[in-house]
């Protein structure tokens, strides 16, 4: 990954290919035109104070999102400078959003493609500005080039990458304090937790042929020993025999059977243990209720609420967050078969109930039901679950939210809040009781079906019916913004985001210093 340093340089001093810095619109100057946000002072005084004047002469407004590079004047050491537009000035007395800094730093790091350090004199003076321009730019550096050029095992010998399409290969954070603690403790905390996120992108990115269930359990397995995690598989014949019949039924129509894959991230002074299970369907057919054409190519995508839950677990483990942390990876790969689940089947579930499987492609809640029932078997103090689940949750919340459903309202709103902290988009939802009545089965205790409107809300209520009483849950259905078709933006790829890891994170950053109760 990129390497990130507090730089003790100064920006006009600083030997780099590129130097970045924030501009800003609005009242803030005489003009009402762009403002030169704090940190670029040095680079500023080299274009003789005229570098909102040079910029507006370009184009630049300051927006959001927007970039403009420029030869640097002789008095830099750097010969390119890149300005990154912040949005209107905060309000006197203000500082500028985490968010928006983080947007910023990662349109920059990806504007940086193929150089080999850069300088970023964005305001960076407090320890929360240096920790978000940090992860900006770390998450913006992303790219997945595992299956391309000198990196595919498959490639010609002797193939190198295109050196134009490398990320960027250092970030220098300027203006910040190198030697205090707490700076070089947000430094490390963004590589760790960065490097943790990128590591679920590309799990998320990698092709379904070669991560599948028991590929997946096997990284996992890898990561444990390297960081001090316990790490528990079950396979086929474990699952058989405890009777999991919800992460059973899903896989059966594969060749690849499934796996629950517990991590067990403990701190001897731990008071709390927080348990997280993610939804792992490697891929997604839909199984017997077949997928229509044009909505199968992505569904590689649909493991990536496991791919954060072990990319939390990895992050609390680096961390030494004084909080005990259990994942629960639900593993299965939902395909069309002679053996596979049929609609009208009734699956024996790991908790006891039995449910009536209506639609194949409703898959995630089975598996997720009988992780949730298994988390719930060693009282945890909270439990959360992520996952791609309902195409519903898309079209109420967009492709860039996700929802928060719980059983429990003011976890729910510690959820939300959290979440908006680390900048991830999300919003609460209920579970409203008259939607249960849906899944009334004559058949079974419960259908994995309920009624159409409202089937992200379903979905959610059908989960419920798993967790173990008085035990606060809480379900992120990620299905939006977990993987982003479109061109990148700010910090987020095309492909996989890692969505719900720096919210899982904080949570258990949170519960470490008794923010949660």
């Amino acid at each position: 990954m990129t390497a990130l340093t507090l730089s003790t340089s100064g920006a006009a001093t600083l030997r780099a290919d590129a130097l970045v810095v924030g501009v800003a619109k609005g009242a803030g100057s005489k003009s009402g035109g762009l403002v030169v946000a704090p940190g670029a002072e040095a680079v500023d005084k080299a274009f003789d104070g005229k570098l909102a004047a040079v910029l507006e002469t370009l184009g630049a407004s300051g927006a959001e999102g927007e970039v403009t590079k420029l030869p640097a004047p002789s008095g830099l050491k750097a010969p390119v400078v890149i300005a990154v537009g912040l949005g209107p000035v905060p309000e006197k007395d203000e500082a500028y959003d985490a968010e928006i800094l983080r947007r910023a730093a990662g349109n920059a790091a990806r504007a940086l493609k193929g150089s080999k350090k850069a300088g970023f004199a964005l305001p960076t003076e407090s320890v929360e500005d240096a920790s978000a321009v940090a992860e900006g730019a770390l998450l913006g550096t992303y790219a997945f080039t595992a299956y391309q050029g000198g990196e595919n095992k498959l490639a010609p010998k002797g193939a190198k990458p295109d050196a134009r399409k490398l990320p960027l290969g250092e970030v220098a954070l300027l203006g910040t304090k190198p030697r205090d603690k707490a700076f070089k403790a947000a430094a490390e905390r963004a590589v760790a937790v960065v490097e943790e996120i990128n590591r679920a992108r590309d799990l998320v990115n990698t092709p379904p042929n070669d991560l599948y269930p028991e590929s997946f359990a096997a990284v996992a397995t890898a990561a444990g020993k390297e960081h001090g995690i316990k790490v528990q598989v079950l396979d086929e014949k474990a699952l058989v025999k405890g009777g999991y019949g919800g992460l059973l039924g899903v896989g059966q129509g594969s060749t690849h059977g499934p796996r629950l894959v517990k991590l067990a991230y403990t701190h001897p002074k731990a008071e709390k243990t927080l348990a997280l299970v993610g939804k792992g369907i490697t891929y997604d057919s839909g199984g017997i209720s077949l997928k229509p054409a044009g909505h199968n190519e992505t569904m590689k995508c649909d493991m990536a609420g496991a791919a954060a839950v072990f990319a939390a677990v990895v992050s609390a483990s680096r961390l030494g967050l004084q909080v005990n942390v259990t994942g629960w990876l639900a593993l299965a790969e939902n395909m069309p078969s002679g053996n596979a689940t049929r609609p009208g089947d009734v699956l024996h579930m790991y908790s006891g109930k039995t449910v009536e499987v209506l639609n194949t492609d409703a898959e995630g809640r089975l598996v997720l039901a009988d992780a949730l029932t298994r988390a719930s078997e060693e009282k945890p103090d909270a439990i959360v679950d992520v996952a791609t689940l309902t195409g519903a949750m898309v079209m109420a919340l967009g492709a860039r939210t996700f929802g928060v459903m719980s059983n429990d309202d003011a976890f729910r709103t510690s959820i939300h809040e959290i979440a908006e902290e680390v900048g991830e988009a999300s919003w609460p939802m209920p579970l409203p009781a008259d939607l249960r009545k849906g899944m009334d089965s004559p058949t079974a205790d419960i259908a994995n079906m309920g009624e159409r409107m409202g089937g992200g809300l379903v979905a959610g209520l059908f989960l419920k019916e798993f967790v173990g009483e008085g035990i606060a849950w809480a379900h992120l259905d990620i299905a939006g913004p977990a993987f982003h078709e479109g061109a990148p933006y700010g910090y987020t790829p095309k492909g996989g985001t890692g969505s719900a890891v720096r919210t899982l994170v904080r949570l258990a950053e949170r519960t470490a210093a008794g923010d949660l109760g």
